[in-house]
């Protein structure tokens, strides 16, 4: 029997302000859809629209407590969106951003003790006079959510890092919480390729992942504390521009996702005081040309190899925010999630230790650059799709 790709009756809006979602159909081929009966699988996904209409959204975080998701803007934006009605209100609140190039109001994540203790962390890109631009991390409180004037008040700076330069690329950015606040900061698009790139120098805070107190000081235990050649913020070092972090919901283990040059992606497993390799050795190629940019990871004793990896040739993925499918909406517990950029399309891998598979991509054909990804209390699959006029949109269960 010809086997049939599941089709929803009709696509699926919420609320006044969402638009149509375009096609809330399977995908044909990226699921295995419906059994020979036509009874849709756990696997096949219908997309709804929540909302519509945000300009360059970076991240989407879903509160545990109430049926919204906040979604950060680039050029400084911070809404609160309805995920039941698509209603959206704006936050008041949020500090100055430098919107230009890959910079502005970028990622959003909820302190470890949230709700009762209401902090939301924020990065952002700052810039100074003289021209010069660096990644922040600040936090401040989410007040009067409940009523007409949703805020965040009393935001504070945690850290900066350091140098400032003359870029408008590779922040990095992205926040999440295990043994402490890890972040990342991209290595703002130097070209001088070899062992004297910034990445390749923990005692500054460009190309690493930085771990943090909550309260933005830097633990005693981070390794490369008393250093005198290292930034004590500094938790690993030899990353390009990590967009992604995601926490092993078993381990409590962090893991990154990061962008190649020419291909060259990566997820890695964050180990304390890891040199990844960026840009000494590396899989992908140079930009407009075969030559590699590096050796192989694997030519290297002194570096620490992705668990997965595009190399040159392969057309990369361009990995932006992750995470680990923790629900009972989808049969995927434990995967992780992946946004594709120019690969356009959701990835999800199944993960055993560290042995990473990638299985059938999710949302391909649909031309679009998903940056962010999260997960709800619901158990659907929320993410924020990289456009000028762009919705937020959900997986759900095809079977209802």
């Amino acid at each position: 029997m010809r086997r049939r790709t599941y089709l929803a009756l009709a696509t699926a809006t919420l609320g006044g302000c969402a638009s149509t979602s375009p096609g809330a159909t399977n995908d044909p081929g990226t699921d295995p859809g419906t059994d020979p009966s036509g009874t849709p699988t756990p696997n096949a996904y219908v997309v709804e629209t929540v909302a519509s209409g945000f300009e360059s959204p970076w991240a989407v975080e879903p509160l545990p407590d109430r049926p919204d998701l906040l979604v950060t803007e680039k050029p400084g934006r911070l809404s609160l969106v309805n995920r039941e009605t698509g209603d959206t209100r704006h936050v008041d609140g949020t500090p100055d951003v430098v919107a230009r190039g890959q910079g502005g109001l970028l990622d959003a994540t909820l302190g470890p003790a949230y709700p009762e203790k209401p902090w939301l962390y924020i990065t952002y890109s700052v810039g100074r006079s003289d021209g010069t631009t660096s990644t922040r991390v600040g936090r401040g409180r989410l007040r009067g959510l409940d009523g007409d004037d949703p805020r965040l008040t009393g935001v504070e700076t945690l850290y900066t890092a350091a140098p400032f330069v003359k870029s408008s690329g590779h922040f990095g950015s992205r926040v999440a919480f295990a043994d402490g606040m890890y972040v990342t900061v991209g290595d703002r698009q130097f070209k001088n390729f070899g062992p004297d790139h910034v990445a390749q120098d923990p005692s500054n805070d460009l190309g690493t992942t930085l771990r943090l107190a909550p309260d933005g000081s830097v633990p005693e235990d981070n390794p490369f504390v008393g250093d005198p050649d290292a930034a004590d913020a500094v938790f690993s070092y030899g990353h390009r521009n990590a967009q992604g972090l995601a926490v092993h919901p078993d381990t409590g283990v962090v893991w990154e996702t990061e962008f190649g040059e020419r291909d060259g992606d990566e997820i890695n497993v964050l180990r304390a005081g890891a040199n990844y390799g960026w840009p000494v050795a590396d899989e992908g190629c140079q930009y407009g040309s075969e030559k590699p940019v590096g050796v192989p990871h694997d030519d290297r004793e002194d570096v620490s190899a992705p668990a997965y990896s595009w190399p040159c040739g392969s057309g990369g993925f361009p990995p932006s925010g992750a995470t680990f499918y923790q629900g009972s909406a989808f049969p995927w517990t434990g995967d992780l999630l992946v946004g594709g950029l120019a690969s356009q399309y959701l990835a999800r891998f199944r993960v055993d230790g560290e042995t990473v598979v990638e299985a059938d991509p999710l949302l391909a054909n649909r031309g679009w650059r998903v940056r962010d990804v999260a997960v709800g209390p619901d158990g659907y699959i929320y993410l924020v799709i990289d456009a000028g006029d762009a919705p937020v949109v959900r997986l759900v269960p095809a079977d209802g």
